[in-house]
């Protein structure tokens, strides 16, 4: 069977896994089976509950590292898809299944394209790794970080990594992304006085004390971003207050928000801005918030060129670098890794409904993959 083949058959396998996170259904003890079959030697890191896989072929350097995960979200209302989105389906050109896009075929793709790198060079120079892990769509704490923990303690470090996250946005192979911003989420409480709405006088409005800050603060410059990232945005994503009646002044307003940062600003700068401007407005506040997703870069080396050089070669199409998105697990492994990329099939559906991915473009990125490992091993 041939790379599209290969690829197309193990997608459907994990596909038709009912991996929601952070139960991976069996999805590595499967992979972990192929890949010990083709000589890699599998490790099981798992914690609290969370399945990893740390499958690696070779102990020298360089290690070039293949990285994802098996777990989805839920697929919401079922009657909704076409096809039961556990079951994988091909219709129009398309796989379709929850998954498919975010991200089963990529580490479909990226089994085959490593298995191939071994059995064609069982000696090759260096090594390649897998890691895998079941808790990327959810809290992220026991899955990829676990794994980077357990390497580092041991000394162990990646030389290149390539995570498969599905980054391409209007045409397949369109983007490689360099770096995410990093993620800060707080939960504002704004305290007030409660009282008869025709007599504010005795109590005191939280909503209309807060409102001149939050605006401050959505309005403000954060900074400039750099070369790589736009400038940090606040979006108030949550607000609430009240009890439901018409003429009752709430006690109390409470405001969710995040930001979205460069490497420009840390955590503490921005923490540090928003309770001088909550304090400065005078307000009577608790502030609380959530883990930190830290904005990460990759440094200079090979892996960008590589893998453009050979997106170009196979679908004639140069992708732009780019930091725009969400938060992933990149952020985990930028640490121990001297470079990072993430690079995938465009997200059609991803966290949706019909959820889907060129049945083409799973044989296309397999030999993405396996030829940009291989370059990284050989150059």
């Amino acid at each position: 069977m041939d790379a599209q083949g290969e690829a197309l058959a193990l997608a459907k396998a994990l596909i038709a896994c009912r991996s929601l996170t952070p139960d991976d259904d069996g999805c590595l003890d499967r992979l972990a089976a192929r890949l010990a079959a083709a000589g890699f030697t599998c490790e099981r890191i798992d914690r609290g509950g969370v399945k990893n896989l740390w499958a690696r072929h070779g102990t020298a350097a360089p290690l070039v590292c293949l990285a994802g995960h098996v777990d989805v979200v839920p697929p919401g209302p079922v009657e909704r898809w076409q096809s039961d989105p556990f079951a994988p389906s091909e219709r129009d050109g398309y796989l379709y299944g929850r998954g498919a896009a975010d991200m089963k075929t990529s580490v479909a793709a990226m089994v085959v394209a490593a298995e191939r790198v071994a059995g064609a060079a069982p000696a090759h120079r260096g090594s390649v790794a897998l890691l895998f892990t079941s808790d990327e769509e959810g809290d992220g704490v026991d899955g990829t970080r676990a794994v980077v923990q357990a390497l580092a303690a041991r000394g162990e470090t990646i030389d290149a990594c390539l995570v498969g996250e599905p980054v391409s946005r209007t045409r397949f192979g369109d983007t490689v992304k360099v770096g995410r911003r990093g993620s800060l989420t707080g939960t504002l409480r704004v305290e007030g006085v409660q009282c008869h709405i025709a007599y504010p006088e005795r109590g005191r409005n939280p909503i209309h004390a807060a409102l001149p800050a939050l605006s401050e603060l959505a309005a403000a410059r954060w900074d400039e971003g750099t070369d790589r990232f736009p400038p940090t945005g606040f979006q108030i994503s949550n607000i609430h207050a009240g009890t439901g009646a018409t003429n009752v002044i709430p006690g109390a307003l409470e405001v969710c928000f995040n930001l979205r940062f460069s490497p420009a600003l840390t955590v503490d700068a921005i923490e540090g801005r928003i309770r001088e401007v909550l304090g400065r407005h005078g307000l009577e506040y608790e502030l609380t918030w959530a883990p930190v997703a830290e904005p990460f870069a990759t440094g200079q080396g090979p892996l960008v060129a590589t893998l453009s050089r050979h997106v170009q070669d196979v679908l004639g199409v140069t992708p732009e670098p780019s930091t725009s998105g969400g938060t992933s697990d990149g952020r985990f492994l930028a640490p121990v890794s001297r470079e990072i990329v993430e690079f995938g099939p465009l997200a059609e559906g991803m966290h949706g409904i019909d959820e889907r991915v060129r049945v083409a473009d799973i044989g296309l990125l397999t030999t993405i993959y396996e030829r940009t490992v291989t370059s990284l091993l050989t150059g």
